[in-house]
């Protein structure tokens, strides 16, 4: 049977002829067998535990959840932000990087060689420094002897090929090969997370927005309610103690907004540098309020084994084991000969004209044998930390896995619980809605003071300023659930036709 690989569908490696034949000989070290059985229970399981079967589906969820939304605005800065963002442009120049080194290594598979070619003139005195001095030991130009002038021409080909018997140099390959696909998915991770960054800085200031909006209508009720407390006060029927009750409560509405629109510009100049743009450069697009987003009636989670396939940080964590699995291979490697190929061929000539002729040519070539047999004790201390760096990739995969299932069981429960309380929200929002409705009934009738009725119209407000807060929590844990779920860095799924000729 063969094993679960929680990556396998979603990361599929592509290798040529030439590698596949190089990689099938024998190679030194433990052979990569793939990531250990962490969470046996989750991987066979229909759906999550913390999953509200009334708010949540196991059908398979969308990948760019954003979308799901409705709003254009937010969908237009997570592009962006995907595109332009610095963190991105980051991630991508590493897996650059990554890759580059993956191909030095599989250049070393081949023979490397180069040419040179030199032209040199030497100018050589004849005779002895007696000769040149006199017995004088002063100059005698006279007896100065003709000097040898000689000119050399020579260029060739030298081509080297290690031959690589043990396996230790495609050991090197195996790792950089990992490398390059840890980056790969860390780039994917990236993409992961700034996503749900735009999300929660964009919903979090539509909450801000429409509070701030509420908060104003909040003030004109408590200034009216003073007012009229005041005018009261002049006829005699209300107390000094009633216009400071009132004036108290004005001003604590007023000192809540300062804050709030400082919460406004800092999620603003947040999205702008999450978009690679400078901190005020989206204030004018952002600055009408707009209606907060909200998730859609039910939201299709799919199942823990779709979260473990999908998740870029548990590929990261996966590839970090294979990196370390074969730098042990690299390392024994150290154990064994290096043999190596080596030729040199060229002509070599003190005359121009005959430097192609047969006698100027020269060549040489033959094989080399290296091997450190006093480096062994030094070997086995290199073998023993990559075991040991090996050890601690399977534990970090470990903690990784389990993290993850926590975190999208977590996120689940807290989208459950926030819903239920926004729900309940919603039936009180209601019943103030009535209230007001009522009291301004009872107001034109002549029964009910009109500050009073403005009492029932302020908690009214206050009721849906807690709607909202509560609305755009709900939001943001929706978008907990799309990150913990791994969402965010696949292109939409392609249709059946093509998943059917992609796999064969």
């Amino acid at each position: 049977m063969t094993p679960f690989s929680p990556f396998r569908p979603a990361w599929r490696a592509t290798s040529g002829i030439a590698l596949s034949m190089t990689l099938a000989a024998c190679s030194v070290g433990p052979d990569y067998k793939g990531p250990p059985h962490v969470a046996p229970v989750a991987e066979h399981a229909a759906g999550f535990h913390r999953a509200d079967p009334a708010l949540t589906t196991a059908q398979a969820p969308l990948s760019h959840w954003w979308e799901g939304l409705n709003d254009p605005v937010l969908t237009d800065l997570v592009t962006t932000a995907l595109r332009n963002s610095p963190d991105m442009k980051q991630a991508a120049a590493r897996l650059h990087t990554a890759r580059a080194t993956q191909r030095e290594r599989f250049a070393g598979f081949f023979p490397g060689g180069g040419m040179a070619a030199f032209w040199d003139r030497t100018r050589l005195p004849t005779g002895d420094i007696t000769s040149v001095l006199g017995g004088s030991g002063q100059p005698d130009t006279m007896s100065l002897p003709p000097a040898i002038k000689s000119d050399s021409y020579g260029a060739g080909f030298d081509a080297s090929w290690e031959i690589d018997p043990f396996g230790g140099n495609r050991r090197g390959y195996e790792g950089a090969r990992a490398q390059s696909e840890a980056q790969m998915a860390q780039l994917a991770d990236t993409r992961v997370r700034l996503a749900a960054d735009v999300g929660r800085n964009y919903v979090s200031l539509r909450g801000v927005q429409h509070r701030l909006a509420l908060m104003q209508r909040t003030i004109e009720i408590e200034q009216n309610m003073l007012d009229l407390t005041r005018q009261r006060r002049m006829q005699g029927t209300a107390s000094q103690e009633d216009v400071e009750r009132f004036s108290g409560q004005l001003s604590q509405v007023q000192a809540a907004i300062a804050p709030m629109q400082a919460q406004q510009a800092g999620y603003m100049d947040a999205l702008a540098t999450l978009t690679g743009r400078e901190a005020g450069q989206l204030d004018a697009q952002l600055s009408p309020p707009e209606p907060i987003p909200l998730p859609p009636a039910v939201v299709p989670v799919g199942n823990p084994a779709d979260l473990l396939r999908r998740r870029p940080d548990i590929r990261v964590a996966e590839r970090d084991i294979a990196a370390n699995n074969a730098q042990i291979g690299q390392a024994i490697g150290q154990y064994f000969p290096k043999i190596s190929l080596f030729g040199t061929v060229g002509f070599t000539a003190a005359n121009g004209q005959r430097f192609f002729s047969g006698d100027s040519f020269s060549y040489m070539g033959g094989p080399t044998l290296e091997w450190s047999i006093l480096n062994f004790a030094r070997t086995n201390s290199r073998v023993g930390e990559a075991r040991g760096g090996r050890d601690a990739a399977l534990a970090h995969y470990q903690g990784v896995v389990l993290s993850a299932l926590q975190d999208a069981e977590g996120a689940l429960s807290r989208f459950g619980h926030q819903r239920q309380y926004v729900l309940k929200l919603q039936e009180a929002r209601g019943a103030s809605d009535r209230s007001w409705a009522l009291a301004r009934q009872r107001q034109r009738a002549g029964t009910l003071s009109v500050i009073d009725a403005l009492d029932v119209e302020r908690q009214r407000v206050q009721i849906e300023q807690e709607q909202a807060q509560a609305q755009a929590s709900m939001t943001n844990d929706y978008i907990a659930v799309q990150k913990a779920l791994g969402l965010g860095w696949e292109s939409p799924a392609p249709p059946p036709a093509a998943v059917r000729t992609a796999e064969r």
